[in-house]
This record gives structure tokens, sequence and C-alpha cells, in this order.
């Protein structure tokens, strides 16, 4: 089995619609270990509209929980202890996508956050970074709070529309490989998505 492990600058970046894209062009299965608010849905269920996967591929959460905040703070209220200690990417006859929660630094436990969990796994990471306002910060202190615990990055995807001199400077400063940039699809459907993805990656990068 060979794993990627999605991740990105903060919340509401595209991270889920480029994972889903991403598992759908290496036609492997998606894991999301812990889901924090499922009042609007879970990223599994978004990934599997978005991707047009078999339910055998989208691999069930190791935990899935309420509230919609930072998973440490969702398991408390739910009364709910996350054993990062067990969390362990599943088994899978082919590529697996793991998508992480919110940012790099978002906890998992009040001891310990999603980036020391992918130090633990040493597997390869993607970056997602928009192309917005802040980025640039934002995407630097990402990499370097994964460099500094040993993290494997792929490089950095970003998402939204083209904003060169921010995308060429993250590479520079951050020594990591640009992959690409994900545009604003609309609409937003498998088939509007799959191309999108195939435009503007090299599927090569990820595996």
């Amino acid at each position: 089995m060979t794993a990627i492990v999605i991740t990105a600058t903060g919340t509401d970046i595209g991270k889920t619609v480029f994972a889903a894209a991403l598992t759908a062009a290496l036609d492997g299965c998606y894991w999301k270990p812990v889901q924090a608010g499922l009042d609007d849905g879970s990223d599994l269920e978004r990934v599997g509209r978005l991707s047009g996967l078999p339910a055998d591929r989208l691999l069930s959460e190791a935990y899935r929980l309420t509230t919609p905040c930072s998973p440490h703070r969702a398991a408390e209220i739910d009364g709910v202890t996350i054993d990062v200690e067990a969390l362990e990417p599943p088994q899978c006859d082919r590529s697996l996508v793991v998508e992480g929660a919110g940012g790099v630094l978002v906890p998992f436990t009040r001891q310990t956050t999603f980036a020391d969990v992918m130090a633990r796994w040493g597997l390869p990471v993607v970056l997602v970074a928009a192309t917005s306002l802040g980025t640039i910060s934002h995407s630097l202190a990402a990499i370097e709070a994964l460099r500094a615990r040993g993290v494997d990055i792929r490089g950095i995807a970003f998402v939204g529309d083209a904003v060169e001199d921010s995308e060429a400077t993250i590479a520079a400063m951050g020594k990591v490989k640009r992959l690409g940039r994900l545009p604003i699809v609309s609409p937003l459907e498998p088939a509007t998505l799959a191309a999108a993805f195939a435009a503007n990656f090299d599927l090569a990068d990820f595996r």
C-alpha cells in the first residue's frame, strides 16, 4: 500500500475538494482519521460525492465528533478520548489518501497536534494552500512546523485564482515543490473536478 497525507494551512482552504480530486485521479481509497462537525454532513460523504468512487473505497473515520471545532475540544465535548498512539492509517489494496482535520497544527489532544501524528506515521505530505491574501505567511509557517518534525513534504498545491508572485514566493522561500493549482471549479461535480485536476497537476508527483 502507498499512502499520502493531505494537510492544509488552515480551515476552509479547499483541502477536501483537493483530496477528492486526488483520490479519484489515483483511483484510490480515502480516509479522514478525525471528523469534527456533522451538522452539514461529513467530509467522507463529500469526497464520495465529488470523487464518484464506490463506497468501499471510502474508509470510515476513527473518530466522528459532533461539534465543528478543533478535534481536541470536540472530543472533550463528546466525552471521547482520542488515542493518538493507536491512530494508524487503515490498510487498502491501492493508493490511500489521508485527509487531516483543519491545519497543520490543529490539536488532536491537548498534548498532540496533527503535525505530530504525521511525523509518527512517516508518510509523505502534500500541503494545500489558498492563493488569497495572507497565504505566504500561513504557508511558510506550516512548512516550518512540518520540517521541524522531520515530515517529508512532497510539495505544495494551491487552490483558488492564480496569484503568481505569492505561489512562486512560497515555493522558493519554503524550498518546496510547486505541484500546481486547482482553480475554483464551477459547477463542482465529479467530471468538472476531475478535468480541472488533470489539467493542472501531474499525477506522477503523487505516486
